[in-house]
């Protein structure tokens, strides 16, 4: 049995370095459609998680134990990405695996991370505005948009450093959701080896960039509702909450994502299976 066992890992990381092939090899077309897909459905992950954990500082529950049920529910997100097929950018970054191999061009890597992250981009920004336009942020009496705006809060106040090495905690956890998954047989493996690693980022609070590319706008569209800013115990839109201070998060978070996911996973478990000496 140790010996089965044993084989795999080296297994997953053929499968990666397959699967990462194929993504390379897509389309522009399909890859910038199935990252639209990616960024609404890590979008609508955010949008249970945010409304989860709304009234928060009112519970009389322990933070953590809030922050955990979020991040369970959040989990919906990478799970509908790895079940149900899409592209997502922070998983792609195990891309590197197939590169190192040099099975896939440098061009195509950054041709293949840049389509998808545009698309990641569309469809998060374009949740944000459907979520804003239904109302939702004004539900429990403007709860759930106040709770968007105080996540907002915590990310726009990071320094560059501590965005940069949450970003790179987050995409370790996130890849690794990916890199399990590669081990599943049945939907239900798929699901169960996704939402452990997903919940522990959301309640440690690290970061990754297509969640705050929901997170983030949807803070500002949401600080324009009159019952959103009652609740939050503000009297205008934040001066902090600005397009400009939005990319001093996103811009070193997405460093970092790409930093965890590409080097310290993709590349790390290339190097252990894969390399040939």
């Amino acid at each position: 049995m140790e010996g089965i066992d044993a084989l795999v890992p080296v297994e997953m990381a053929k499968k990666a370095e397959d699967v990462g092939v194929k993504k390379a090899s897509l389309d522009a077309g399909r890859t910038l459609a199935l990252g639209v897909l990616a960024g609404a459905f890590i979008a609508l992950g955010a949008v249970f998680m945010t409304t989860v954990t709304a009234g928060a500082a009112q519970s009389s529950w322990p933070p953590g134990v809030v922050r955990l049920f979020g991040g369970l529910v959040f989990s919906l997100g990478l799970v509908l990405v790895v079940v149900g097929g899409a592209e997502l950018f922070t998983g792609n970054n195990l891309l590197t695996m197939a590169w190192a191999s040099r099975r896939i061009s440098t061009a195509k890597l950054a041709r293949n991370w840049a389509v998808v992250f545009v698309g990641n981009a569309i469809g998060a920004f374009g949740m944000a505005g459907l979520i804003v336009l239904s109302g939702q942020s004004k539900l429990m009496g403007g709860a759930v948009g106040a709770q968007a705006i105080a996540i907002a809060k915590l990310k726009m106040h990071e320094s560059l450093v501590e965005a940069f090495v949450l970003g790179v905690l987050c995409n370790v956890l996130v890849c690794l959701a990916v890199w399990m998954s590669f081990s599943a047989r049945t939907t239900v493996d798929r699901v169960v080896a996704v939402v452990p690693p997903i919940a522990a980022f959301v309640t440690t609070g690290f970061e990754h960039n297509v969640a705050n590319l929901y997170l983030l706008p949807v803070a500002l569209f949401a600080a324009h509702e009159p019952v959103v800013l009652q609740a939050a115990g503000l009297d205008g839109v934040p001066e902090w909450l600005t397009v400009g201070r939005m990319m001093t998060n996103l811009v070193p978070v997405t460093l970092g994502n790409m930093v965890g996911g590409g080097l310290l996973v993709g590349a790390a478990y290339w190097t252990i299976y894969l390399r040939r000496t």
